[in-house]
């Protein structure tokens, strides 16, 4: 696989731009005791330079989920009776799907059979791009044979534990040990691109292989993936194709996370400290 050595530049903005030119992102994330995650994957999105950002989410989190950020709007969706998105949700989702240039999905959803089914459903739509995250993931691990119905453009972002999960869903040899490996067996054996997250992040899909150079311990934090998420679905939304996006932002998150440690230590940091540093992660490129 051709080893890519060096980050895609970040497109220029036209003088003459507007908002709907820069990516129409929906973020499809949180449940009781979890708005944060879906808020945070949000803010980053807007600070990534997102057009526009919709947060859709179980009806009990959505004034949570608001009160975080004024600048990107909300969609309640039905829920179940422990506070994540139901099954009666999909239509409402087909719609805002359709609406919007690539969606987010993940971060603090929780795990049930009507999530499943909506993951099923969305990874079977043609012209799509999804950015898969967290319980995105884990939930995917458990579709039988979802490679095979995958006709979504999909961009998946596991840690290694969330790996471990995954790789048994596509393949029933052992994961290799070496992450470089794993990564182009994974992509070859999915069609998809891959953020294996970690100490030197693996970026992948079957036109080439990025390893990240930026990054610190410090950013072993919880919330810190969702920031991720939303990175790439703005990179997306701006017109970046799935690896470009998926690299840049895997080198801007890392150089965020080191401009925030750099301030305050690593022992210290913390998501939202990440998303502070993003504006000035930017303007480094």
């Amino acid at each position: 696989m051709r080893r890519i050595e060096h980050r895609p530049p970040l497109p220029t903005r036209p003088p003459d731009g507007h908002k709907g030119q820069f990516g129409r992102v929906l973020v499809i994330a949180g449940s009781r005791g979890m708005a944060g995650a879906a808020a945070l994957a949000g803010k980053a999105a807007l600070r990534s330079g997102a057009g526009l950002v919709r947060i859709a989410c179980p009806e009990g989190i959505l004034d949570t989920v608001a009160s975080f950020e004024p600048a990107y709007t909300t969609l309640p969706l039905a829920q179940d009776d422990k506070g994540r998105i139901s099954d009666q949700a999909k239509s409402t989702l087909f719609d805002q799907v359709a609406a919007n240039d690539v969606v987010a999905l993940g971060p603090g959803l929780g795990q049930s059979g009507a999530l499943r089914s909506i993951i099923a459903f969305l990874i079977a739509l043609p012209n799509t791009t999804l950015v898969l995250d967290a319980d995105g993931l884990n939930n995917l691990s458990k579709i039988r044979g979802w490679p095979r119905q995958r006709r979504a453009n999909l961009i998946v972002t596991p840690h290694p534990g969330e790996m471990g999960r995954l790789w048994p869903s596509v393949c029933r040899d052992p994961a290799p040990a070496d992450r470089c490996t794993l990564a182009e067996r994974f992509v070859t054996l999915t069609e998809t691109t891959l953020i294996l997250k970690g100490a030197g992040s693996v970026v992948a899909n079957r036109d080439g292989l990025y390893v990240n150079t930026t990054g610190n311990p410090g950013m072993a934090t919880g919330g810190s993936g969702d920031v991720l998420t939303g990175v790439v679905a703005a990179l997306v939304g701006q017109g970046l194709t799935s690896l470009d996006a998926a690299i840049l932002a895997t080198y801007v998150h890392g150089r965020a996370g080191d401009i925030a440690a750099s301030r305050l230590g690593q022992v210290s940091l913390c998501a939202s400290d990440i998303i502070d540093a993003l504006p000035e992660a930017f303007q480094s490129l």
